[in-house]
């Protein structure tokens, strides 16, 4: 019974889904409306999208689970997410629609007028985007293989199938409302199952199941210096996420994008109450040990009894499934906005080969690639994009000397540092550095923004003069 219900929140939540995006995506195929929807998103729904497609498996499945485990280093994560809005808000959001552009590679061309930056921009985009939608495939293994008993390979499967089917046909004009929807959907997904958890464990009304005594949360085990390196990779990390960033393009005008970052803000701290008191509630049940990143999963089933545990547990199993997919779409059509423009002339049909080959590759990968801790690996990628998009961005926004030249350095030396650090960790050497190697942010970051900085008065360009004064303007006069 467990099995089939969960099976059919998957399905339900996959064909929602589908028909959603055939219903967002009108008779409408142009440039304009596949890339951007004809900028004309309005705030309340590009935030309810925003943390849609931002709320990923991280947040679903990992938040819970480190939380379980870790203790008191697991609560920085909600913490850096939301926080990163903040910095959207004051410092890129209004800015970034200002420019006009497409894609972060378009930005480059009109703030940098450098054609190698924007190159190395979209292959940062392309790497970002693999590396974060990577782990939602993993997620989707460990749902299927937790709930339903189904091959890992079966997850990944249906969530490329269904990216695809409703990305590839109308791109960000067919996926906004669907994102929408899905961020509604998740917080439902997460919040009604941790209210009964509290109802069941304070001597509520629900059928008890079994659990044991209460653990006291675990200390945490993390040097200073490592929690501000993990904070300052969610914070800028946040920033950088193409898939959040190519949201703020489909905003009338960079007013409505503030106004957008303002709720967006709002609707991802009210989401990360739920995983944060779910974690802390594995914790008092006793239901924490060993499970990570299937806590959220099995946790109702094991302290709601009876009917009302299944069909909690199925809840949870759609909200899952509703974060792969969502921040899988998203990735998706940032990577393929970037490839049309790149590789395929910048046409519609451009787009669809890219959102093909964004949607394929990480799914392919999944199947060779084994699952680890999902937030832990989403906080190293949020340290690879603090560490090469986010200060290209807060450079070309704020910074009148920033030039191509120094982009390209910031963005080479932010990922070589970081790049360092992974290797050193997975080599067994990162002891050397106190914990930073596996969490390197606090080196990459400042490092990138040096090779910004020196390279940029090294070799100053600003082009044609008055040029530059005009992009300034065009990126911060309302």
């Amino acid at each position: 019974m467990n099995a089939v219900a969960n099976g059919l929140a998957i399905a339900v939540v996959c064909l929602a889904t589908v028909l959603i995006a055939v219903r967002g995506l009108g008779s409408r195929h142009t440039t304009e409306d596949v890339f951007v929807a004809a900028r004309s998103v309005k705030p309340w729904w590009n935030a309810s999208a925003i943390g849609g497609e931002y709320l990923s498996a991280a947040s679903f499945l990992g938040v819970v689970g480190l939380i379980a485990l870790s203790g008191r280093d697991g609560l920085w994560y909600p913490v850096g997410y939301a926080a990163g809005f903040l910095m959207l808000l004051l410092f890129v959001a209004a800015p970034l629609r200002r420019s006009g552009a497409y894609t972060l590679p378009d930005f480059a061309l009109v703030r940098f007028g450098d054609e190698r930056a924007a190159r190395a921009l979209g292959y940062a985009v392309l790497g970002v985007g693999w590396l974060y939608v990577l782990p939602q495939m993993h997620g989707a293994a460990v749902t299927v293989t937790t709930v339903m008993g189904a091959p890992a390979w079966v997850g990944p499967l249906v969530v490329t199938a269904v990216v695809i089917a409703s990305v590839v046909p109308g791109g960000m004009r067919s996926i906004t409302l669907v994102q929408a929807v899905q961020y509604w959907i998740k917080l439902a997904a997460l919040a009604i199952p941790t209210i009964a958890v509290a109802l069941v464990l304070g001597g509520g009304p629900f059928e008890a199941g079994t659990h044991a005594a209460g653990a006291p949360l675990p200390e945490s085990t993390l040097s200073p210096l490592v929690t501000v390196s993990l904070l300052l990779a969610l914070v800028f990390g946040t920033m950088g996420l193409p898939h959040v960033l190519v949201r703020f393009y489909t905003n009338p005008d960079g007013e409505s994008a503030r106004r957008t970052t303002v709720m967006v803000t709002g609707l991802v701290s009210l989401f990360y109450l739920f995983p944060t008191t779910l974690g802390l509630l594995a914790v008092a049940s006793g239901q924490a040990a060993g499970a990570g990143d299937a806590t959220v999963l099995l946790l109702p089933g094991s302290v709601v009894g009876g009917i009302w545990g299944v069909l909690l547990t199925a809840l949870i199993t759609g909200g899952a499934f509703a974060a792969f997919v969502s921040t899988s779409s998203g990735l998706c059509i940032a990577m393929a906005g970037v490839m049309s423009r790149r590789f395929f002339s910048g046409s519609v049909s451009g787009f669809r080969r890219g959102a093909l080959i964004a949607a394929l590759v990480p799914g392919l990968l999944s199947l060779v690639t084994a699952s680890s801790a999902i937030a832990g690996v989403i906080g190293s990628v949020f340290a690879l994009t603090a560490s090469t998009i986010a200060p290209v961005l807060l450079a070309g926004i704020w910074w009148r000397a920033a030039n191509g030249a120094g982009a390209v350095a910031g963005l080479v030396t932010g990922a070589t540092v970081w790049l360092a650090g992974t290797a050193a960790t997975l080599l067994g050497a990162g002891g050397m550095l106190g914990g930073l190697a596996a969490q390197p942010a606090l080196l990459s970051v400042p490092a990138a923004c040096l090779a910004i900085i020196l390279v940029s008065l090294a070799r100053p360009d600003r082009g044609p003069d008055g040029a530059l004064d005009a992009v300034m303007r065009r990126l911060h006069t309302p």
